[in-house]
């Protein structure tokens, strides 16, 4: 298995790491989009009642280890 896949997150990191998404979202290519999608939406159910989302959680962790990664490499493209 993968580091990042193994890696565990707090709440406040993967709150963090998602709420990073949602400035960019828009100006994602729709390919990302949908690949952030999969990897976050196991299946959706829809009831009279309303809807129930099920989150894969080995892509939970995985995207956000992708966005914390990021936001390491851009910091240190800033500080050269």
């Amino acid at each position: 298995m993968r580091q990042a896949e193994q890696a565990a997150f707090t709440e406040q990191e993967v709150i963090e790491a998602l709420s990073s998404l949602d400035p960019i979202w828009e100006e994602l290519f729709p390919d990302e989009q949908s690949r952030i999608l999969q990897l976050l939406v196991e299946r959706v159910d829809i009831h009279p009642e309303g809807a129930e989302v099920r989150i894969r959680a080995d892509g939970l962790r995985s995207l956000v280890a992708e966005l914390r990664d990021g936001a390491r490499l851009g910091a240190q493209v800033v500080a050269r």
